[in-house]
């Protein structure tokens, strides 16, 4: 997985660069509304042997005021994460203020700050239970105009998610861990 999202990313990046000699659609920077979709390999990190690598998969929904400025949103399946004695599956919705700068013709660079809601279901030694969270996230990409309506990006975001499990599971000591969720991925955003 690794390796496949580097090559696409390289593809990204390459076919970007080629084409920055070419015009930026008239368009490109009018306010509207975006649906898109992002697949990425997620990195897990925590204690307690917690760590893991996963795919990601990101529905996305936002609406760009002008060139600088867009709200975004979006639906997260994190995947299924730890292993057999102890694991978690967490999927989310996020809402976030992203930034935007174009950098030459077609492609722009952006930032994003956000929060994320999410549901994580837990197993521990055949116990489950599931639990809500709120956490910050923070973000950067490039993206890529290959037309007025459809672009392609490639992003990374950090979320702070602290994962209590003590509080899920009230009855076992000592089974406190903070896990960070990291996502690397490329996808494609249309616009209206």
């Amino acid at each position: 997985m690794n390796k496949t999202l580097i090559a696409l990313s390289t593809l990204t990046a390459m076919t970007s660069f080629s084409l920055s000699a070419q015009q930026t659609p008239a368009d490109i920077n009018e306010a509207g509304f975006y649906v898109g979709g992002n697949y990425g390999y997620l990195r897990v990190e925590g204690e307690d042997d917690f760590d893991d690598d996963k795919d990601v998969w990101q529905g996305i929904a936002g609406y760009k005021f002008n060139t600088w400025v867009a709200v975004e949103g979006s639906y997260i399946d994190f995947g299924d994460y730890g292993s057999s004695v102890a694991g978690a599956e967490t999927d989310g919705y996020t809402l976030a203020l992203k930034g935007i700068v174009p950098v030459v013709g077609s492609l722009s660079a952006y930032a994003k700050l956000g929060q994320l809601w999410s549901e994580t279901d837990y197993r521990l030694a055949g116990y489950t239970t599931s639990e809500d969270d709120e956490s910050l996230f923070v973000g950067a990409g490039l993206s890529y105009a290959l037309s007025t309506n459809l672009l392609v990006n490639a992003e990374y975001v950090v979320y702070d998610t602290e994962l209590d499990a003590d509080s899920a599971f009230d009855d076992i000591d000592d089974t406190d861990f903070e896990t960070d969720l990291k996502q690397a991925s490329i996808g494609i955003e249309y616009r209206f």
